[in-house]
């Protein structure tokens, strides 16, 4: 019997011990969506006949199992993305159309063995996060079917959680590829802005859109991104890849403060986050409290701001004939764009980068956020009573992560404390940290240990585990005029360096105040068989390119060699050479620069 999740780690095992074939999952998979009792999940399924024929076709072509990197690997795709030969309606029938190729994402899945189940439903045209804005109806969730899916992803999520489909791609402009996520105990893969084409994409807000997972596991959802990135010319909103690194050691993890907690009333996903939190924190994380305000700001621009008239602009000929095909919700939310001016445009644009600016103040002190994905669920029938302000409490926590050119990855946090409905949190950290996110993720999603989609009992594969990549940047000791606050630590935060972490040295070294430095500088030397209390210092790290160049930059008498820190680890830093410190004040008793500093002033 196959696993209830058809988790990729698991399913590559199958194939490679010769268990099960393409077309035996293909029958699983055919026998699960015909039994699922919710019959909004789709939209256009893949026939049974055309099913059978792509696994056979596969098995041909490519006779050895996981010759491909996503062998006979079923998925689903959210109908705002094109796939050849199925109709793209967005959940409008009245817009239909069918595409004569994939969009570029889908193409690239299928040509590494990956076979498409169906077109799932969705929010209409991608606007809600809810899941219930379509003709199709409402998915609804895999716990309780009184509860909403979420959105607009939110037959994409579902195909993932029942068990007949091992991923799903959504799309996510507001939230819509992570909170569906939350809602059905999966993972929600949200790439930086770019990294994967929007070509073949029917545009929600066609600047900040993104092609999202559902997956599993982190590990899962990581591989099929990697197969389905990569610069396209064609899409003008395309980006070639920079990748970035987190701390590796030292991480610091921003969370809500008390000002601008808010969950509705919903004390079980406050509980659930606040346990997140301290599960981050026993992997070694530093939990530094941030203000929340410039982010949620942010996030209002993009209903309440001009952002709005990019959905307008997505449909604009459409809508002016078929204004009566649209969800009314919808259309409401469309065509409030009416009469915005290009005016609010660049305010709009402008005021997004004032808040960028304030949001840089979070970003000195914390390497990643942890957020709830979203701070409440409820009933598709609360949902229907109170369509707006409902759905805009769900993104409350998601809709500034594209804005803010954010990578974020959601998982799942655990079930409230009657084990009735799941909640999840989300790490979110600038763009292209995407692989760095992942470990981390990865981690925090084994330690909150409840299963994958509706199998709560499950556990996760160790096949899928994403492993922690080593740190390619180099760490530093600084003594003086580069610590935090001073003068020249600009020359470390400039290049992309971190604070790692702020500790003591070793007992038997010696700090000197050095004459006619501009701005002052300290010299230390090591003394074996001084007895003192260590001096403070910090360690940062910096990519290696900025490592060099700092270092060649460094002013005779001093010096880079080895520092021995207090806990016996040993780390290149500031030292002074000898003759420099003939008439030199001691200025050791004070116990670190900055104390000295301090005293002089």
């Amino acid at each position: 019997m196959l696993p209830i999740i058809l988790d990729l780690a698991s399913l590559k095992a199958l194939y490679a011990a010769g268990t099960v074939t393409p077309l035996d999952v293909i029958e699983v998979v055919i026998e699960r969506r015909a039994a699922w009792p919710d019959k909004a999940v789709f939209i256009t399924p893949t026939s049974d006949y055309d099913l059978r024929a792509a696994a056979k076709s596969l098995m041909e072509k490519s006779p050895q199992p996981n010759s491909l990197p996503l062998w006979g690997i079923p998925f689903a795709v959210k109908d705002n993305i094109d796939v050849a030969g199925l109709p793209t309606t967005a959940a409008c029938p009245a817009f239909e159309y069918r595409p004569e190729a994939d969009a570029t994402v889908v193409a690239r899945l299928r040509a590494a063995g990956a076979i498409v189940i169906g077109k799932t439903n969705l929010d209409q045209f991608a606007t809600g996060l809810n899941g219930t804005r379509s003709p199709h109806g409402a998915p609804r969730s895999v716990f309780d079917p009184a509860y909403v899916s979420g959105g607009s992803s939110s037959g994409s999520s579902v195909t993932v959680a029942a068990g007949f489909a091992t991923f799903a791609l959504g799309t996510d402009t507001a939230g819509s590829g992570r909170v569906p996520a939350a809602f059905q105990n999966l993972v929600g893969i949200k790439p930086t802005p770019g990294l994967l084409s929007n070509i073949g994409t029917v545009p929600a807000c066609r600047s900040v859109d993104c092609i999202t997972i559902f997956a599993a596991t982190v590990g899962d959802g990581v591989a099929v991104r990697k197969v389905a990135e990569g610069f396209d010319a064609a899409d003008p909103f395309s980006r070639r890849a920079n990748w970035a690194e987190l701390p590796t050691t030292g991480l610091r993890v921003g969370v809500l403060d008390g000002a601008e907690r808010e969950f509705f009333g919903n004390e079980e996903v406050e509980k659930l986050y606040d346990a997140a939190i301290e599960n981050i924190r026993s992997l070694g994380a530093t939990i530094v409290p941030f203000d929340y305000t410039p982010f949620r700001e942010a996030a209002a621009l993009l209903y309440d701001g001009p952002w709005v008239a990019e959905r307008l602009a997505a449909v604009e000929g459409f809508i002016a004939t078929n204004a009566d095909d649209f969800d009314p919700t919808v259309r409401g939310i469309i065509e409030g764009a009416k009469g915005r001016t290009a005016v609010e445009a660049f305010n709009g644009k402008y005021r997004l980068e004032e808040l960028r600016r304030k949001t840089e103040a979070t970003w000195a002190k914390a390497d990643v956020l942890l957020l709830p994905t979203s701070p409440t669920t409820y009933t598709v029938e609360e949902m229907l009573a109170d369509p707006v302000r409902k759905n805009s409490h769900f993104g409350r926590y998601t809709n500034f992560v594209n804005l803010l050119d954010c990578a974020a990855i959601a998982i799942p946090a655990g079930f409230d404390s009657e084990d009735h409905l799941p909640a999840g949190v989300t790490l979110i950290a600038p763009a292209f940290t995407d692989d760095a996110l992942a470990p981390l993720a990865d981690a925090l999603h084994r330690l909150a240990a409840r299963g994958m989609g509706r199998d709560k009992a499950a556990t996760l594969p160790e096949a899928s585990k994403v492993p922690a990549a080593p740190s390619s940047l180099v760490p530093i000791v600084v003594v003086g005029a580069h610590l935090t606050g001073m003068p020249l630590n600009k020359e470390l935060t400039g290049p992309g360096g971190r604070l790692i972490k702020s500790c003591r040295t070793a007992g038997d070294y010696r700090l000197y105040a050095l004459p006619g430095t501009v701005p002052p500088k300290p010299g230390m030397v090591r003394e074996p068989g001084f007895a003192g209390e260590g001096l403070a210092v910090e360690v940062w790290e910096l990519p290696p390119a900025a490592f060099g160049q700092f270092v060649a930059r460094i002013p005779a008498p001093l010096g880079v060699g080895k520092i021995t820190l207090d806990d016996g680890s040993a780390i290149s830093g500031f030292l002074c050479e000898p003759y420099a410190l003939v008439g030199a004040e001691e200025v050791t008793h004070h116990g670190g620069w900055r104390a000295y500093v301090a005293s002089r002033a």
